[in-house]
């Protein structure tokens, strides 16, 4: 395995200044985004698309300080009803898809989208429960006439373009736990597999190690995101876990995102790592850092550090023991 962060947390420095920082932590990979939620602060799709000698020296760069690019991230909703957003979304996918194959990174991480309820929708509607029965009705038309079609058109796209899609499981979206990734998987293809990001399986009550053992099994884990998630049980039974209170309001939420190791200790952080080898992933462990309790450099230093104690790099060759 490798460790690497995404790099959104480093807007503010240079694509260069922040390689050369990535790479003083000890760090072997970085995650760049593309546009829409994530932004674009290290990379120009246009213009690397556009200038074989900028992809060139884009590219070099990285591979002269020994990192790689582990994923190119476009978070967006491509199947939102707000049509400008989901033509950017969509158009920022497929530039994406197109620069991992020049830049031979095997990944795109996004999500999955959510649609309206029906064709006039002005806005998403993330159905969470089968009664009354309309909302059944709502999810069954949108995975039907809108998630599925999407996917499997694009998914073969980028499938075309030697390029998996990592869907990150993340509430408010149609695919968000391991039951509705294999499902979409079941109909797309195995070029959909899954971003996986335990903090958001933590706060839907998913326990994570079980989470990559179903996902595991099936081969459907395309790359790992490090980020933990705090639950105040206290706030649970008052709001339950899908708490609509503001992140600004930490004192009052259910759940809120931490670096790794401040919401859950090294012993489940180290079960995972081991599951994710036992069920095949030796891919990168890409630190997402979302604390609104630490700075950038004190919450990114401390998941390194953490993560750093339960790694597993080296590849084990044969049961010497047996």
């Amino acid at each position: 395995m490798k460790l690497g962060v995404f790099t959104v947390l480093f807007g503010e420095k240079s694509f260069e200044e922040m390689l050369d920082y990535v790479k003083a932590a000890g760090l072997e990979a970085v995650e760049i985004g593309t546009g829409g939620y994530p932004g674009s602060a290290h990379c120009n799709p246009d213009e690397l698309l556009e200038n074989p000698d900028k992809l060139r020296a884009y590219k070099k760069a990285v591979e002269d300080r020994g990192l790689i690019i582990s994923a190119l991230s476009c978070h967006g909703n491509p199947l939102t009803p707000d049509k400008d957003f989901a033509k950017a979304s969509h158009e920022t996918f497929v530039k994406t898809v197109q620069l991992a194959e020049r830049l031979e990174v095997p990944v795109v991480n996004c999500f999955s989208g959510t649609a309206g309820d029906h064709e006039g929708a002005k806005y998403p509607n993330w159905p969470v429960a089968p009664w009354p029965n309309e909302y059944r009705d709502v999810l069954k038309w949108q995975w039907e006439e809108k998630l599925i079609p999407y996917w499997r058109e694009w998914g073969a796209y980028a499938a075309s373009h030697r390029v998996k899609v990592a869907l990150e499981m993340h509430g408010g979206f149609l695919v968000h736990t391991p039951g509705t990734l294999l499902r979409l998987r079941e109909q797309v293809g195995e070029v959909i597999g899954a971003n996986f990001d335990p903090s958001h399986m933590w706060w839907q009550g998913i326990d994570p190690v079980a989470a990559v053992k179903i996902l595991g099994r099936e081969k459907a884990i395309h790359h790992f995101h490090a980020k933990d998630t705090y639950i105040d049980q206290e706030k649970v039974n008052l709001h339950g876990l899908t708490d609509m209170t503001s992140y600004a309001d930490l004192t009052e939420r259910a759940w809120y995102f931490r670096t790794v190791g401040y919401g859950h200790d090294q012993q489940t952080w180290a079960n995972m790592i081991s599951a994710l080898r036992l069920y095949g992933y030796d891919y990168v462990i890409s630190i997402e850092h979302e604390d609104a309790l630490m700075s950038i450099e004190e919450g990114f230093q401390r998941a390194v550090a953490n993560l750093q104690q339960v790694m597993l790099r080296e590849p084990v060759k044969n049961l010497w023991w047996v």
